[in-house]
C-alpha cells in the first residue's frame, strides 16, 4: 500500500522526490505557481494532477476525487515582516498569506501527518505577522501573545514640521502614488546617489522618460496638497539637471524626500489593504504607525495543535549536511502527527557527523573535465563511464550517461579577471579595490557569498541562485553550472530542469535537498506505520 500525498508550493519537486524515492508514497496532487518550475515538476514526477494557485484549491473536491490524503507536505514562502522591514520598502510580505493557505490545507484535509519546511528564521519570535481584522477572531480564541510594534513610514533623518501634514492624508493617500515605472526609475536614481558615474549614465539613458515624468508632475502645479507641491519641486529639479547635467546634489535632495514619501504611501496602502489596525501615529521622530503583531510559529502551533485540529507537533532546524548533502543548509522542519494517545516522536536524527561531511569534490569532482555549454537549448552532453565507490555521492548522483543542465553563463572579461584573482574560499571582499569598481552601489555592503570560489574539500554554504551570487568553480575560472548546483543539492543527473537559465538556477536554489527530504519521508513512513499498527 502507498500513502497518498499532496505537495503544496512544490517548486521543482525536491521534497516530492525524497518522498518518491522511498517507493511508499503516491503524489496525488501538487501545486506550484511558477510556470518554469511547473514544467520541471511535470517532467520529473508522475503526479496525477498539477495545480497552480494554492489560494484557489477546493480541498473538499480533492477528497471527493482522490479519497483521504494521508500526508500534506510543502514549503510555503514566509518572510514575516522582519526581513521585509530591513529592506525599508514594504511593511508586509505578501508571501505571508501563503503560510495561512498551507494551514488551511491541513485544516481542511486533516491528513494523518503534515510536513512543513521553511527557513530556519521561522523558529524565531522576531519572525512575525501583523494582527489584522481578518485573523483577529482566530488569534484571540487561541490566546496567541500579541506585542506592540512600530512601523517606520518616514525616516527620522528627513522629518520636518510637515510630518503631521503628511500623515493627515492617510485616508486618501492612494491618489498621490506614482505609477510603478515612475517609481522604479526614480528609485534607481535615488539609490545611485553614492555613485555619480552610474547616476549620470542612468539619467542619460532615460532622458526621454524623465522629461515625460517631469511633465506629468507639473500637471499638479498650483494644487495645495503638500505631496503634489513636492512632486512639482522634484519636476523642476529634474528639468534643471537635464539642462545642466553637472549638478546632482539638489536633485538628490528632492529625490530622497519624494522617494521616501512614495515608500510611505506604499506601506500605508499595504496596511489598509490587509486590514491592519493602526492604533496611533507617532510623528515626534519620523513617522511611525503603531500596530500589534504575533509570532508566525505561535500561529502555526496554536492553530494546528488546537482541539479543533488535534495535531502533536515537533519542530527543529535540520542541517542538510547531517543527512548527506555536500552543503551546510539549515532548514526549519515542522512535523505534525494526528494525536492518537500520548505517543511521542522526534524529527529525523543526523546520520553524518561534522567531521565526515560530504564535500564539493564528492558532488562535482567527476565533472571537472566536462566542458559546460552556454545555452539551455544546447543538446545534453554525453559523458564517459566512470567507476565510483559504491554508495559514494557521485555513485548515487550519476545515474545517467547523459548530462543535462551542465549550462553556465558566458562570463565577461571583468568577471573573468575577478575569478582569476580569487583563491578557494575567497569572495568579492578579497578583491583589490580597483577590481570592485562600477559593480555595486555600495561594495562594502556586498554579501560574503558574492563571487565566492568554493572550497573543493569542504561542503558548500547554502545553495541559492548561484548565478546571481556568481559562485565560482573551485579550480576552474568559470561559473558553477546549473547541474553542479543541482549536484550540491543532491539532485541526481536523471532529474532534468526546465525553463530559462535564470529560472533553472532559481529552481535549484529554492529546492529542498532530496537527500534531506528522503530522511524526512522515512520518518513520516515510520509514524504512519506505527499509527496503522495501532488501529
Amino acid at each position: 500500500m502507498k500513502y497518498s500525498v499532496i505537495d503544496l508550493f512544490a517548486g521543482a519537486g525536491g521534497l516530492s522526490l525524497g518522498f518518491m524515492q522511498t517507493g511508499k508514497f503516491d503524489i496525488k496532487v501538487a501545486a506550484e505557481n511558477n510556470p518554469h518550475a511547473r514544467k520541471t515538476y511535470n517532467l520529473n514526477h508522475n503526479v496525477t494532477e498539477l495545480l497552480d494557485d494554492v489560494c484557489k484549491i477546493d480541498y473538499k473536491d480533492i477528497i471527493r476525487r482522490y479519497g483521504r490524503i494521508d500526508v500534506v507536505i510543502g514549503g510555503p514562502p514566509c518572510q514575516g515582516f522582519s526581513n521585509a522591514n530591513r529592506q525599508k520598502n514594504h511593511a508586509i510580505s505578501m508571501n505571508n498569506r501563503l503560510v495561512k493557505e498551507y494551514v488551511r490545507a491541513v485544516c481542511e484535509l486533516q491528513p494523518k501527518v503534515f510536513v512543513m519546511e521553511n527557513v530556519d528564521m521561522l523558529r524565531s519570535k522576531v519572525h512575525r505577522f501583523y494582527y489584522s481584522d481578518s485573523d483577529k477572531e482566530i488569534v484571540d480564541s487561541l490566546g496567541i501573545q500579541l506585542i506592540n510594534e512600530k512601523i517606520e513610514l518616514f525616516p527620522p533623518s528627513l522629518i520636518s514640521d510637515k510630518a503631521n501634514d503628511l500623515i493627515s492624508y492617510y485616508d486618501q493617500i492612494r491618489k498621490f502614488g506614482w505609477d510603478e515605472k515612475t517609481y522604479l526609475l526614480l528609485n534607481v536614481l535615488y539609490k545611485q546617489k553614492k555613485n555619480p558615474t552610474k547616476f549620470k549614465k542612468t539619467a542619460e539613458n532615460n532622458e526621454k522618460k524623465l522629461i515625460k515624468i517631469s511633465s506629468e508632475f507639473m500637471k499638479n502645479a498650483g494644487k495645495d496638497e503638500i505631496i503634489s507641491k513636492l512632486d512639482c519641486e522634484l519636476a523642476e529639479e529634474i528639468s534643471q539637471y537635464l539642462k545642466e547635467k553637472n549638478n546632482t546634489e539638489q536633485l538628490q535632495e528632492k529625490l530622497e524626500i519624494s522617494v521616501h514619501i512614495q515608500r510611505m504611501i506604499s506601506k500605508i496602502k499595504e496596511l489598509k489593504d490587509n486590514s491592519i489596525e493602526v492604533y496611533k501615529f507617532d510623528t515626534d521622530h519620523g513617522i511611525y504607525a503603531h500596530v500589534k503583531s504575533y509570532a508566525v510559529l505561535d500561529y502555526i502551533n496554536g492553530f494546528l495543535s488546537s482541539e479543533q485540529n488535534n495535531y502533536k507537533i515537533k519542530s527543529d532546524v535540520l542541517n542538510a549536511a547531517n543527512f548527506g548533502a555536500p552543503q551546510k543548509r539549515m532548514r526549519f522542519i515542522i512535523i505534525g502527527l494526528k494525536k492518537g494517545g500520548d505517543r511521542e516522536f522526534n524529527l529525523p536524527k543526523p546520520v553524518i557527523s561534522s567531521d565526515c561531511y560530504r564535500t564539493v569534490r564528492d558532488a562535482i569532482g567527476d565533472l571537472e573535465d566536462i566542458k559546460p555549454v552556454y545555452e539551455v537549448t544546447d543538446l545534453p552532453l554525453q559523458i564517459p563511464k566512470m567507476t565510483f565507490v559504491a554508495e559514494s555521492l557521485a555513485y548515487t548522483l550519476r545515474d545517467s550517461d547523459t548530462l543535462h543542465n551542465h549550462v553556465i553563463t558566458q562570463t565577461k572579461d571583468t568577471a573573468l579577471r575577478r575569478f582569476a584573482a580569487l583563491s578557494e574560499g575567497q569572495n568579492f571582499h578579497n578583491l583589490e579595490s580597483e577590481m570592485k569598481e562600477d559593480t555595486y552601489t555600495d561594495p562594502t555592503r556586498t554579501q560574503n557569498t558574492i563571487y565566492l570560489r568554493l572550497k573543493y574539500d569542504e561542503p558548500s554554504g547554502t545553495v541559492m541562485n548561484i548565478r546571481k551570487s556568481m559562485w565560482i568553480h573551485p579550480t576552474i575560472n568559470r561559473a558553477l553550472s546549473i547541474r553542479e548546483a543541482a549536484r550540491l543539492q543532491t539532485f541526481p543527473d536523471s532529474f532534468v530542469f526546465e525553463g530559462t537559465k535564470d529560472a533553472q538556477y532559481q529552481q535549484v536554489g529554492n529546492a529542498v535537498p532530496p537527500v534531506l527530504a528522503n530522511a524526512i519521508a522515512k520518518k513520516v513512513l515510520e509514524l504512519l506505520s506505527e499509527s496503522d499498527a495501532e488501529c
